[in-house]
């Protein structure tokens, strides 16, 4: 072959695995910067592929595992059992239901209603002002956590599950999913918890 051609075939190589290589690590940096303060696509249903997900790791995860070391058999808690069938669910900001997609207030506020009966807030910050108050090392299975993801406290919100997880909706892209509240990222951005 003409030594044109060897460098274009390397030069198509090399920019395919760079692309790639970007594309994961957009993912990961998606994944890292997740939060949202407040709750206006359609669902993904409980049968989707994770491989054709605009959030393929986390609609994995959160179809394939409930999260590591979590066993949700063992969840009896309304609030949180509410929450884990929203999994896979997408994330839109200001969604409110399975049908239009949750933003992380959407998705406490909806599970609220529905296993509860209790109408929340639309924002995680006014969220915060329900309940009562926990220390982290007192959390329970149905606990709300909060964590200040954009600057400000109490702009994420979730579920907690035990075992040092949590269920929630993160951020553009992404879909209703397990985390794991150890993890640097959540550690360093914890606010509190409140008990409804």
């Amino acid at each position: 072959m003409p030594d044109k051609v060897l460098t274009a075939l390397a030069s198509c190589t090399f920019f395919r695995w760079l692309r790639l290589s970007l594309l994961a690590g957009a993912c990961a940096l998606t994944a890292a910067l997740s939060g949202c303060t407040g709750t206006g696509g359609a669902g993904l249903s409980a049968s989707t592929d994770w491989r054709t997900s605009a959030d393929p790791i986390g609609s994995f995860l959160s179809r394939s595992k409930s999260g590591a070391g979590l066993l949700t058999d063992d969840i009896h808690h309304p609030l949180a059992l509410q929450a884990l069938t929203q999994l896979g669910i997408r994330y839109r900001w200001g969604g409110k239901s399975p049908e239009t997609g949750f933003d992380c207030s959407g998705l406490v506020l909806h599970s609220a209603q529905q296993s509860l009966g209790l109408k929340l807030p639309p924002r995680s910050y006014d969220i915060a002002l329900f309940g009562t108050e926990v220390p982290r090392n007192d959390l329970q299975v149905g606990d709300l956590v909060f964590f200040n993801t954009l600057g400000r406290r109490n702009s994420h919100v979730g579920v907690y599950l035990g075992s040092e997880q949590f269920v929630h909706a993160p951020a553009a892209g992404g879909v209703v999913r397990i985390e794991n509240m150890n993890l640097a990222y959540w550690t360093k951005r914890f606010n509190g918890a409140r008990r409804l």
